[in-house]
């Protein structure tokens, strides 16, 4: 977790595939701790094609079952379905708006969102951008994007900075990361 939040959460992604990967990984981590996702990353990425939305989008039946039999995922098939009709979202949201990494950084006016948090007491579970985030890709046949999800998506991907400001990261994450 240490190495995570210290190398990885919260600085600003810009490529589709990433984001699809933290998409799943969001939506997979439902009820489970974040460690737990994290111990199974390598599995998802051989699971999902290197996280590769195109091959993804095309998984059937055949794919859900043996993705149910990965030992190496959480085998909720609810989480494997959602995971194919979000990678079908993510094609289809690069191709109306050039990229997917355009898509949802546009709910964030396409520069991250800097808190001032002072304590972790003080980091919403959600957001008014969660929530319309939320809506939007549950309206275009997404799932597992609840605000909630959606909020840790954009905290992990860095549309939002929720690093406290006493935190080491906080200054050097603010100023993300170029484009």
């Amino acid at each position: 977790m240490v190495e995570y939040h210290d190398r990885e959460w919260g600085l600003p992604v810009h490529d589709d595939r990433r984001l699809f990967e933290f998409l799943v990984l969001e939506g997979a981590q439902a009820g489970l701790s974040w460690m737990t996702i994290l111990r199974k990353r390598a599995a998802y990425r051989k699971a999902f094609r290197d996280f590769d939305p195109a091959p993804v989008a095309r998984f059937g039946l055949r794919d859900v079952s043996r993705l149910l039999s990965d030992e190496g995922i959480v085998r909720n098939r609810r989480k494997i379905e959602s995971a194919v009709a979000n990678a079908r979202v993510v094609l289809e949201t690069a191709r109306e708006r050039g990229s997917f990494d355009r898509y949802v950084w546009s709910f964030v006016d396409g520069r991250p969102v800097v808190n001032r948090w002072k304590a972790l007491a003080q980091i919403p579970a959600m957001t008014d951008a969660s929530r319309a985030l939320s809506n939007d890709l549950l309206h275009r046949g997404a799932g597992f994007v609840g605000p909630t999800i959606c909020y840790a998506f954009m905290q992990a991907t860095g549309l939002v900075n929720d690093h406290l400001v006493s935190c080491f990261r906080y200054r050097a994450v603010s100023r993300g990361s170029p484009r």
